[in-house]
């Protein structure tokens, strides 16, 4: 028993030493967060090109609206972000609102596919003249009592068919165009501004609060393009703006033209200036009205600096 209690005794300074070094904690520093990792490819692809713009989506955002602040074709932004339901955008996510790079393609080598030999043929033509035949036997005697074949005998018969040759008729003269051909979209900041309705000024253009005018008017009153473009957008997608049309006239300017009870005009479609492309009408609004706007890059502009004054 003393023994024992011997042993035990000169022991326990062995274990106890061997506890004291325990494995330190491991820390797992390799791995990212799942959250972090969905955000990375567009923060990526920003720090890679700082031209790129990005739109963070907030509450209340549609992608018309997104697209109308940011002076683009929501058909272009859904594109551009591979969206195949405009509908569908969350709040947080970010959406490129920039075109792509309009470079020239790269061209790409591709290794040419070899098939079975060419075979080498010569082209179709007289025959070439072999060692050891006369020449002159090429030249044969026509028959019909016609010339034998020289040089002289040669330029005489092509200028008797010149003589005997019908002359061509000459092309009927065509008309001129008396108006020239529209050009609806405008380079640079060259825009020839209408007044899109005769009505009288209601509201004007205020920094901060209304982007655009208001024009009053009765419902079914004619709804003028107020230059040529091409039409953007025709629907009712953006909140408080009712039925509208908005007309793409270059790089640079997009005209908005809201509360419209009828819309005349269909998207992708040039439109010419004063043609009618809406009916007046009171959608999203107190009264029947028009409110039109003139956005530069897409930031709204006094339309009364553009337009001719009245």
């Amino acid at each position: 028993m003393n023994a024992a209690r011997l042993i035990l005794a000169l022991l326990l300074p062995v274990i106890g030493g061997c506890a004291s070094h325990a494995p330190a904690p491991v820390e797992n520093r390799g791995a990212a967060p799942a959250m972090a990792t969905a955000a990375t490819p567009v923060a990526a692809a920003a720090a890679a090109d700082p031209r790129v713009v990005y739109h963070t989506v907030k509450k209340g955002d549609t992608l018309y609206s997104i697209a109308l602040d940011n002076g683009q074709d929501y058909k272009d932004v859904a594109a551009w972000n591979s969206l195949d339901n405009p509908n569908l955008i969350r709040i947080g996510q970010q959406l490129r609102v920039s075109p792509p790079d309009t470079g020239a393609p790269v061209a790409v080598a591709k290794p040419v596919a070899f098939g079975a030999p060419v075979e080498a043929r010569p082209a179709a033509g007289p025959a070439p003249v072999t060692a050891g035949t006369n020449s002159e036997t090429l030249k044969r005697e026509p028959k019909g009592g016609k010339r034998a074949y020289s040089e002289e005998a040669l330029a005489k018969a092509r200028q008797g068919e010149a003589a005997e040759r019908p002359p061509e008729p000459k092309p009927e003269p065509v008309a001129a165009e008396t108006r020239p051909a529209e050009k609806p979209l405008v380079a640079g900041d060259d825009v020839d501004w209408m007044w899109p309705s005769s009505g009288r000024l209601i509201a004007p253009f205020a920094e901060g609060g209304s982007k655009g005018v208001d024009i009053a008017g009765k419902a079914g009153d004619p709804v003028l393009a107020a230059a040529g473009g091409v039409v953007s957008y025709a629907g009712a997608g953006l909140r408080g703006y009712g039925n509208l049309v908005v007309l793409r006239h270059n790089a640079s300017y997009l005209s908005v033209y809201a509360h419209n009870s009828k819309i005349l005009v269909k998207e992708k479609q040039t439109v010419t200036k004063g043609q009618k492309i809406a009916e007046m009408g009171s959608t999203d609004a107190e009264s029947p009205r028009l409110h039109f706007e003139i956005r530069r890059q897409g930031k709204p502009a006094d339309p009364q600096k553009f337009l001719p004054a009245r």
